[in-house]
């Protein structure tokens, strides 16, 4: 059995979806801060197979323990965590606790039970505001230009050391670079709580009327056209990339780090112009000065996974517009349209352990 800790958020649920169809029994660990009991229940409906769910926190020790000891766990995709850059910045206390403190928990629970592999959500925020494209695995970390980095940076050297202490590990550290998209069913996708503070989920939240206007945050960067450059991946295909990562960690020991991106970089304002065409519509939208923790440009090179794991993306950025359109316009308020009824958890799906 495989546990998922933040199996109920975005990319969480995708990963889900995917070992189930692989054939894989899941335990979701989740508080529902920023996921739904709903997605969770549209994974079993497209996976045609139950998962476990438990609501709670990585960060508490009791549970984690009465988890690996309730359950034949026998690795850890571990995804829990807070992951605005923006909010970050003014909060920084929140992510150093959770997206630390959550990681040292959870691996001292596992350490405990005897379970020694680790797939970790990483970031490609830790490699700071590096001026060499396209980045590798090998570019220095170090300076990352926003607390959430700080905090995957940390977290990554925890594991690191951890590593090194005890021949047993095998981790894999999984650097994202910005996941977008949707499954291509339309009925799971992205719902963040509040104001989005990413890119592709105000546009999203603009273009079905529940956001007047998006806020571009520079125009005035070292790119070609002045706005900010990305290396967008359709979630699906990062999904499969832990599955890729989970087969290889049978066979290595030690920390692999592998970039999970397409290799190539989009502009705020290429992504408007072809959301703009997905859509049939113009977008509103609106410059502001540059927000605190972004960077300019940030694309990666994903040969590395290629290589190791026999990984690439295969979704263009036509599939990751069309099927994020296909979500949000589908389902207008997100998850909060069938919240109601996921009130009701179901008895075979959700433990006493969850109290």
């Amino acid at each position: 059995m495989i546990l998922v800790t933040g199996g109920a958020g975005y990319i969480g649920s995708h990963a889900v979806l995917e070992l189930l169809q692989a054939g894989h029994e899941v335990l979701v660990l989740d508080d529902l801060c920023n996921g739904s009991k709903v997605a969770l229940d549209r994974v079993e409906q497209l996976a045609g197979r139950t998962l476990q769910f438990v609501k709670g926190d990585v960060r508490n020790r009791s549970l984690l323990k009465a988890l690996f000891a309730s359950y034949p766990i026998t690795s850890v995709l571990h995804l829990a965590g807070l992951k605005a850059v923006g909010e970050s910045v003014r909060e920084p206390l929140r992510y150093y606790e959770t997206n630390v403190s959550g990681s040292i928990a959870l691996c001292q629970a596992m350490a405990e039970a005897g379970v020694f592999k680790l797939v970790f959500s990483s970031s490609a925020t830790v490699y700071g505001d590096t001026p060499r494209m396209p980045i590798t695995e090998n570019c220095p970390t170090g300076l990352p230009a926003s607390p959430y980095g700080q905090s995957k940076l940390m977290a990554e050297n925890v594991l690191k050391g951890l590593a090194e202490s005890d021949p047993r590990w095998s981790i894999a550290l999984l650097r994202y670079f910005n996941p977008i998209g949707a499954h291509e069913s339309g009925l799971i996708g992205e719902d963040p709580n509040g104001i989005p503070n990413n890119l592709l989920p105000y546009m999203l939240q603009v273009a079905v009327g529940r956001r007047k206007q998006l806020n571009i945050y520079g125009a005035d960067y070292p790119t070609p056209d002045g706005t900010g450059m990305r290396d967008y991946i359709h979630v699906v295909d990062l999904a499969k990339g832990h599955l890729k990562a989970l087969e290889r960690l049978q066979q290595v020991h030690g920390v692999s780090t592998w970039n999970l991106g397409t290799g190539r970089g989009y502009s705020v304002r290429q992504m408007i112009t072809a959301f703009e065409e997905v859509i049939g519509r113009p977008l509103p939208h609106v410059f502001k000065a540059r927000r605190p923790g972004d960077i300019a440009q940030c694309w990666s090179d994903p040969s590395k996974a290629r290589d190791d794991l026999g990984w690439e993306a295969e979704r263009d950025l036509l599939a990751m517009l069309t099927d994020a359109w296909r979500w949000q316009s589908r389902h207008p308020k997100g998850y909060a349209e069938d919240a109601a009824a996921s009130a009701k958890p179901a008895a075979n799906t959700e433990t006493a352990l969850a109290s």
